[in-house]
């Protein structure tokens, strides 16, 4: 919300003016009666000021505001001067297009509301003659966005489940399930079978496919040919975000992945400014979340469509609550959805364990641990169970990998250690310690080199391995013909070499740091609190009491049953504000609507609709429990009867529909602005 939401009172005064002559009058004798002549149409503007700024005036105004136009007057301040349609989308499933309608013009007709144009759009706007009553209610949001605290919550949703789909464990598991394939895709692009066999083993409730294809859109993985390679960089980038900002970045990257068609070749560059757009607005919607309290499905698509108003992002509801859900930003359970409470960087020193050792050298991971230690597990260890809990092994073939990327026995160990509070097995070391000895002992090096230790210098012998060898550079250090250490490697498993060393000299990658960079969040000037408490004026009596009154006054004056009966409404419309309004009224009747049997009222009211073009509801027919909305466009004669056609609301359908078959005819009223 802007900070000054009440234009100056002279635009005010300028869009009254502007107002049809018949509207403009017809406004003045509601609060004068008869106008005197002469007059000019500023005089009476000013009058109307005056009558406005009067104390027992405002406090009529002020007691007349009830809970529904309490929401009303919020929202347009909320949204700052908006245009009708905002206000339709924004409480839909609360108030029919016929209820906000009346709603609106009952506003206009109390001087708390006005319309203005800007350019070819009309804009409602609060009176700024009346900011002293409106400013409080205008400037506290709650009553839009209803919340419950825990206490107050159903009880399915104090059962819910805060177990997220993809969060920092997940990805280390991710990252080391990608690191255990040689082979990732076939070679027309597909995931291989075998390869989303296991991940549905290793990732239960996870879809790996689309997992993957996030990962790609983060720049966190890629491919190379049939291969599937993690960006090592990229993923130590990915750590120097919060807990929270790397899930609403996988979020992002979720979202971007439902709105493409194929993922055969996503390009991270491509997405790059989308995810931050997205990662921005998530980042927003959280802010505005208390984790003390309950949402429902209203209450968030409500928030959504104000930010997307403020930051003019396009973005769908559902969607997005999905996506958080499978990251861990909210959690849900029956129809309400809740915040957890903010995520923490954890903490390089904690007081206990953050992994629990078997004896089997499966390791269990604990949720507290940081995203740096997890992920250095999983350059060395191999995922098992990724989800609910996250389990990983330590085998030789996840030893080799690590020692291929550099990393040796002595840090695993030490790394090992920290974790466990010093759990570490004996034979877990001695078998670390015998897989990094072996792994010495045979190795291959790109280029191709090959390197026998002394006792193994033998299996220069052998076939075919003795055939592959073009040259020897050294004792036990031999070349072989380019491209050729898969050819080697096969030759020594055949000769019964069962570890054999692939050393990967550190290189350059093309990512940089910096590609993740923090979100920022949109602000609406003020902070909207969402909570449970209510901001609607406290209903205290006066409305009924005044209202009453007048009515009482009304039954002793000598008037028409017409006159009365209009008077009534007026009173009812909460449109009478002191007694002369009563006395000295300039009335008109007005006949809105038409039920039953009354088929001349509803075929004047029809004309009358089709004549100024406004909009009506119908009940048709009889006993049908939904309303139809739209413009009427001809009244016509069909086989002795009439046929109103109808443009439904949207401009979607025609509906031609019997006049005698109509239970009810309403007119709508139009913007008393309106031309």
């Amino acid at each position: 919300m802007k900070k000054n939401i009440f234009r100056p009172v002279d635009f005010w005064k300028s869009a009254v003016m502007t107002m049809p002559d018949n509207s403009f009058f017809e406004l003045m004798r509601s609060v004068f009666g008869k106008i005197k002549t002469p007059f000019t149409k500023q005089q009476l503007l000013n009058n109307l000021e005056q009558f406005l700024l009067r104390e027992d005036i405002q406090k009529a105004i002020s007691s007349y505001i009830d809970e529904n136009d309490a929401k009303i007057i919020t929202a347009v301040a909320l949204f700052t001067e908006p245009v009708p349609g905002e206000l339709e989308s924004f409480f839909t499933g609360e108030f029919s297009y016929a209820q906000l309608q009346d709603m609106i013009v009952n506003l206009e007709e109390r001087f708390i509301l006005y319309r203005f144009t800007e350019g070819k759009t009309s804009r409602l706007a609060l009176n700024p003659v009346l900011e002293q009553i409106l400013l409080p209610i205008a400037s506290d949001f709650r009553a839009l966005f209803p919340a419950v605290s825990e206490a107050e919550a159903s009880g399915a949703a104090k059962t819910q489940s805060a177990n997220a789909c993809l969060n920092d464990r997940v990805l280390a598991g991710l990252l080391s399930f990608v690191c255990q394939w040689e082979l990732f895709y076939r070679s027309e692009g597909v995931i291989r079978k075998r390869v989303i066999d296991a991940g549905k083993i290793n990732f239960p409730g996870i879809d790996l496919e689309e997992i993957i294809c996030v990962l790609q859109i983060l720049g966190l993985v890629y491919t190379d040919g049939e291969k599937l390679l993690p960006d090592r960089k990229r993923f130590d980038d990915f750590g120097s975000l919060s807990a929270r900002e790397r899930s609403e970045y996988c979020a992002a990257a979720l979202l971007v992945f439902g709105g493409i068609k194929s993922s055969e070749e996503i390009l991270p560059p491509i997405y790059r400014s989308r995810i931050r757009e997205i990662v921005n607005f998530i980042h927003s919607f959280l802010d505005y979340l208390d984790p003390e309290l309950f949402y429902s499905e209203k209450t968030l698509n409500r928030l959504v469509e104000v930010l997307k108003a403020s930051s003019g992002t396009d973005i769908n509801c559902g969607a997005m609550i999905d996506a958080m859900e499978k990251t861990g930003l909210v959690t849900s359970a029956s129809r309400e959805l809740k915040r957890p409470a903010d995520f923490k960087n954890k903490k390089e020193k904690n007081e206990g364990p953050l992994i629990a050792i078997d004896s089997s050298f499966s390791i269990l991971v604990y949720p507290e641990i940081s995203y740096a230690d997890v992920m250095s597990l999983a350059g060395f260890l191999e995922i098992k169970e990724a989800g609910a809990v996250v389990r990983f092994e330590l085998n030789r073939d996840s030893a080799i990998r690590s020692f291929d990327n550099n990393t040796g026995a002595d840090k695993i160990i030490e790394l090992l250690d920290r974790l466990s509070c010093g759990r570490v097995d004996e034979s877990l070391v001695w078998n670390l310690k015998d897989w990094e000895k072996r792994y010495g002992e045979v190795s291959l090096k790109k280029g191709v080199i090959l390197y026998l230790s002394e006792e193994r210098r033998f299996l220069t012998q052998t076939r075919p391995l003795s055939g592959l060898i073009v040259e020897t550079i050294a004792p036990g250090v031999y070349l072989l013909a380019e491209n050729e250490m898969d050819a080697a490697a096969d030759a020594l498993h055949s000769a019964g070499i069962d570890i054999i060393a692939r050393s990967r000299a550190k290189g350059k990658t093309a990512s940089t740091t910096g590609y993740f960079s923090s979100p920022s969040s949109y602000s609406l000037s003020e902070k909207i609190p969402v909570s449970n408490a209510k901001t609607v004026p406290k209903k205290d009596g006066r409305a009924t009491v005044l209202a009453s009154g007048f009515h009482a006054i009304l039954e002793k004056m000598p008037l028409s049953e017409t006159e009365r009966q209009e008077l009534s409404a007026r009173i009812d419309r909460r449109l009478v504000l002191c007694e002369a309004q009563l006395k000295e009224a300039g009335i008109r009747y007005e006949k809105l609507e038409a039920r039953h049997m009354d088929y001349a009222g509803k075929q004047n009211i029809a004309k009358q609709a089709i004549a100024q073009q406004s909009p009506v509801e119908i009940v048709w027919p009889a006993g049908r429990s939904e309303s139809i909305f739209g413009i009427p466009r001809s009244l016509e004669k069909e086989a002795g009867d009439l046929i109103l056609t109808v443009v439904t609301a949207g401009g979607e359908d025609v509906m031609r529909i019997p006049l005698a078959k109509i239970s009810l005819l309403r007119r709508i009223k139009k913007s008393i602005f309106e031309k």
